[in-house]
């Protein structure tokens, strides 16, 4: 297998994007509440040390769901080939210990959420995903939610009601995790994954990935309501709020066919870059405000 095979393999085991989703939502959040005055030390270890973290759960997951990929995924790292066993193990090892250390360099409260986030991400692909797919669903979707927690904690060293307002947010990801269970249906019974859909049926599984999503559009606007975000916070936000709304509505109305829950999981996964740009703003509010 020559080198260029294994950095391929490696980017690939690494899941690079998910970085934006974990280590770039927890830095927007420390931005968003500081009103932009992180300093770069602070703000490359907060990034750099969920990322890891993150990376560390998507090896070890690789590495337990070797079997089931070797069926339904067959061009990841390891049914492939590409990386071995012990290669994964050493990638996924090093990512933790380099994540926590990092932790533990910004605060101790820091090092904490990410050593329980680390514990539940081995315990989640050891046990929970082949125990309970809904069960999986919520887990992901709460470990998603630290994010926020995360960014407050690597500023503050406290964990207070400015993130814990933001926490609501992951319900979205445990809507989005139910209705991929939907679309992955074929093969999650190929290899024996208790999910939600294949418990009780694709037209129950669809109406409560809209009840999640419900929630995430309620509570979204909360951080404003309770008065820790400007009023800048709230336009692209609310119409966030409004499109998960529709695709809550929409899904729950519609035939739970492929095609008609495809369609709304786009729009609900393209839709969280109105999230993401509220946070900058929010993060950019005061200079924003000394302009107007």
């Amino acid at each position: 297998m020559s080198n260029n095979h294994r950095l391929k393999g490696l980017i690939a085991l690494l899941r690079l994007p998910y970085w934006m989703m974990t280590g770039g939502l927890a830095l927007l959040t420390s931005l968003a509440i500081t009103k932009g005055s992180v300093d770069i030390q602070t703000a490359l270890l907060s990034f750099l040390s969920l990322s890891f973290i993150t990376s560390g759960g998507f090896s070890i997951n690789d590495y337990f769901d070797r079997e089931s990929d070797s069926i339904i995924k067959p061009r990841r790292p390891l049914p492939s080939g590409v990386l071995t066993l012990k290669q994964v193990i050493t990638i996924s090892v090093t990512l933790f210990v380099v994540g926590l250390v990092l932790a533990a360099l910004i605060n101790t409260l820091s090092f904490i959420i990410l050593l329980i986030d680390s514990i539940l991400l081995i315990i989640y692909s050891a046990i929970v995903k082949k125990k309970s797919g809904f069960v999986a669903n919520i887990l992901v979707g709460l470990l998603t939610g630290t994010a926020f927690l995360y960014g407050e904690a690597t500023i503050f060293n406290t964990i207070t009601l400015i993130s814990l307002s933001l926490y609501p947010i992951a319900f979205g990801t445990i809507g989005g995790n139910v209705v991929r269970d939907i679309l992955s249906r074929e093969g999650d019974a190929k290899v024996g994954y208790p999910t939600l859909p294949l418990k009780v049926g694709d037209k129950a599984a669809v109406k409560i990935a809209a009840f999640f999503f419900t929630l995430c559009g309620v509570l979204a606007p909360l951080p404003y309501l309770i008065g820790n975000f400007s009023i800048f916070y709230l336009p692209l936000i609310l119409c966030w709020s409004v499109l998960l709304l529709y695709s809550s509505f929409r899904l729950v109305t519609l035939e739970p066919i492929i095609a008609n829950v495809r369609k709304y999981e786009r729009l609900v996964t393209m839709s969280m870059m109105l999230l993401i740009l509220s946070l900058i703003i929010e993060a950019l509010s005061t200079t924003i405000g000394g302009l107007l």
